[in-house]
C-alpha cells in the first residue's frame, strides 16, 4: 500500500500548524514563568490549584513508594507534572483562540495578529480563575504576551518557509528564557511572614536556652547542634498555604460545651511556654536526615480544651491545607500549638501562623496551618491512617550515624545523634567489629523537655582495615532499640544503622 500521500499530508500539516503549536505552547511555559516571577511559589500562582489537583488525584500507592524510593525527589517531580500541565492548559488555550481566529479571517497575518490579542485576554481570564489574583494574572498574561509578539513579528518579511522557522526557533528560546528568568524572580519572591532571622536578646528566656543548647553541643563535624540549622519540611503540597495572621482563626467545635474561636491575638495573649522538641519524619529511610530540633514558642493546647468543656474523648486537628490528624485526648495532654520557632515567628513552611506539636510522635501529624480543633465521640482515622501509615504510634528508637572523621592524632570520630521521642535516650552503644562487640559512646547533656534528641560521639583507635562500624540506642526505660531493619511503611523506619569504613 502506498502511504506517499499520507505521509506527504502529515508533512504539510505539520508545516502549517507546528509553528502555531509551539508559538502556544511557549506562550504557555511564559504564563506559568510571568505568574512566578510576579508572586513566586505562593498560593496565587497559577500552578497552585492544579499542584493541589496532582495530589489529589495521585494514587495512595503511588505516593507510598514515591515517599519510600524517590524522597524529595519524588515531590520536585510532582512539582514539575503541576508546571507542566499548567503549561500545557494555557497552551491549549492560546493555539485554540488563534486557531479560531486564524480560520475566521483569510488574512493570515491580521488573523494571527487579532488571535494573539484575542489569547491574552483568554489568559488574563484562566490566570485570573486559577489564581483568583490580579497581580498573579498580570504576570501570566505578560509572559505569554512575550512569544506571541515574537511570533507576530517573526513574519515580517519573510517568506512563508523562512517565518515559520524563526517562529519556531524563536518560540523554543523564548520558552527557555521565560522559564529561567521566571525561575530565578520567583524564588527571589517567594517570602512570607517569619522566615527572615531574628536577633533573640542573650538575657531573654529564649536567648537563655538557645545559649544552654550551643554549650551543651557536641563539637563534631558532620552533625547539627542541638538546635537544627537547616529543618526538615515534609507536607502533603507542592505550594504551601499562606494564611493571614491578621485574618486568621482557630476553632473549637464538636463536642465541647463552649464552641469557640480564637484569633492570633488571642492565643499568643495566653500564658506562654518554650519548649525543645523533636520531630522525626515517618517515611524516612532509617539513617535518613528528616529529624531535626528546634526551640519552639507557644501555648499548653490543653488550655484550648479545658477552656472549651470537653464532652468527646477524640480530637481532630484539621489546617489550612485540608489536612487532617485524629487523636485521642489523652494523647495531646501535653499537646502544644506554636507560633515562634528559635526566638522568630513560626516560618510558613513550619506552618505559620500557628502549628501543632504532639510529644512522642512521628512529624507529618504534628499538624501545620492550624485551623480547626474538632472534638468527636467516636476514633476516626486521619490523612495518612486512610492512606495506610500508622502515623499517630509512638515514634521508634533510632541512633544515626552521620559523621566519620579522621582525628590529627590518627583516630576515628563518629557520631550523630539519637532518639526515643517522650522515652528519651539513656545511652547510645557503638561497635567497631561488625556487632560483636559494644561500648558506650559519650552523650551530650540533655537539654530541658521530654521530646527531644540528644548527639553522641565515639573516637577509638583504627583497626588499619576496613571495618563496619553499628550503632544501636537504649531509650529511658531500658529498651533496647529492634536490629531487624524495617521500612518505612507504615509504622516508620527501625533498625540499627551500620556504616563500612576504610583503613
Amino acid at each position: 500500500m502506498d502511504h506517499t500521500p499520507r505521509t506527504a499530508a502529515a508533512v504539510d500539516a505539520a508545516r502549517e500548524y507546528g509553528p502555531a503549536l509551539l508559538v502556544a505552547l511557549a506562550a504557555g511555559v511564559g504564563a506559568v514563568a510571568g505568574s512566578f516571577a510576579a508572586v513566586g511559589r505562593l498560593p496565587a500562582f497559577v500552578a497552585a490549584p492544579v499542584a493541589r489537583l496532582v495530589v489529589a488525584v495521585t494514587p495512595d500507592v503511588v505516593v507510598r513508594y514515591s515517599i519510600l524510593l524517590l524522597g524529595d525527589v519524588g515531590d520536585s517531580i510532582a512539582f514539575l507534572l503541576a508546571l507542566t500541565l499548567t503549561a500545557l492548559l494555557f497552551g491549549v488555550v492560546v493555539w485554540a483562540v488563534r486557531l479560531a481566529a486564524t480560520a475566521a479571517d483569510g488574512d493570515r497575518l491580521d488573523a494571527t495578529v487579532a488571535g494573539s490579542v484575542l489569547a491574552l485576554v483568554a489568559v488574563l481570564v484562566l490566570a485570573v480563575g486559577l489564581a483568583g489574583d490580579a497581580t498573579s494574572a498580570v504576570g501570566a498574561t505578560v509572559g505569554a504576551a512575550v512569544p506571541l509578539t515574537l511570533a507576530a513579528l517573526a513574519g515580517r518579511g519573510e517568506s512563508p518557509d523562512a517565518a515559520a522557522r524563526r517562529t519556531a526557533l524563536g518560540s523554543i528560546a523564548a520558552a527557555v528564557g521565560l522559564a529561567l528568568a521566571g525561575g530565578v524572580i520567583g524564588t527571589r519572591r517567594t517570602v512570607s511572614a517569619g522566615d527572615g532571622t531574628t536577633t533573640v536578646p542573650a538575657d531573654s528566656e529564649v536567648g537563655r536556652l538557645l545559649d544552654l543548647a550551643r554549650e551543651r553541643s557536641l563539637a563534631v563535624e558532620g552533625i547539627e547542634p542541638l538546635v537544627s540549622e537547616r529543618f526538615y519540611e515534609v507536607d502533603i503540597n507542592q505550594v504551601d498555604p499562606d494564611p493571614d495572621r491578621d485574618e486568621w482563626t482557630l476553632s473549637v467545635t464538636g463536642a465541647v460545651e463552649n464552641a469557640g474561636e480564637y484569633s492570633y491575638d488571642d492565643l499568643t495573649s495566653m500564658p506562654t511556654e518554650h519548649r525543645f522538641n523533636t520531630l522525626r519524619c515517618v517515611g524516612e529511610s532509617l539513617n535518613g536526615m528528616k529529624m531535626d530540633n528546634a526551640l519552639w514558642t507557644g501555648t499548653p493546647l490543653m488550655q484550648i480544651l479545658e477552656d472549651a468543656g470537653l464532652q468527646g474523648d477524640y480530637v481532630m486537628l484539621r489546617a489550612a491545607d485540608g489536612f487532617y490528624e485524629e487523636f485521642s485526648v489523652s494523647a495531646l495532654r501535653n499537646g502544644f500549638l506554636a507560633w515562634g520557632m528559635n526566638g522568630a515567628d513560626l516560618p510558613r513552611g513550619h506552618g505559620a501562623p500557628v502549628r501543632a506539636l504532639i510529644p512522642g510522635h512521628w512529624g507529618e501529624i504534628n499538624v501545620k496551618w492550624l485551623t480547626e480543633i474538632e472534638i468527636l465521640d467516636e476514633e476516626m482515622e486521619g490523612y495518612w491512617e486512610e492512606r495506610g501509615w500508622h502515623g499517630t504510634g509512638p515514634v521508634n528508637t533510632v541512633a544515626k550515624l552521620h559523621a566519620v572523621n579522621r582525628l590529627d592524632d590518627g583516630r576515628i570520630e563518629v557520631g550523630g545523634h539519637a532518639y526515643a521521642g517522650t522515652r528519651g535516650i539513656e545511652r547510645v552503644e557503638v561497635s567497631t567489629d561488625g556487632g560483636d562487640t559494644w561500648t558506650d559512646a559519650d552523650l551530650s547533656e540533655p537539654l530541658p523537655g521530654d521530646d527531644v534528641w540528644r548527639q553522641w560521639v565515639y573516637r577509638y583507635d583504627s583497626p588499619g582495615t576496613q571495618h563496619e562500624v553499628v550503632v544501636r540506642a537504649t531509650d529511658g526505660t531500658g529498651t533496647l532499640q529492634p536490629e531487624d531493619e524495617r521500612r518505612a511503611f507504615p509504622n516508620g523506619p527501625s533498625g540499627w544503622v551500620s556504616r563500612t569504613v576504610g583503613a
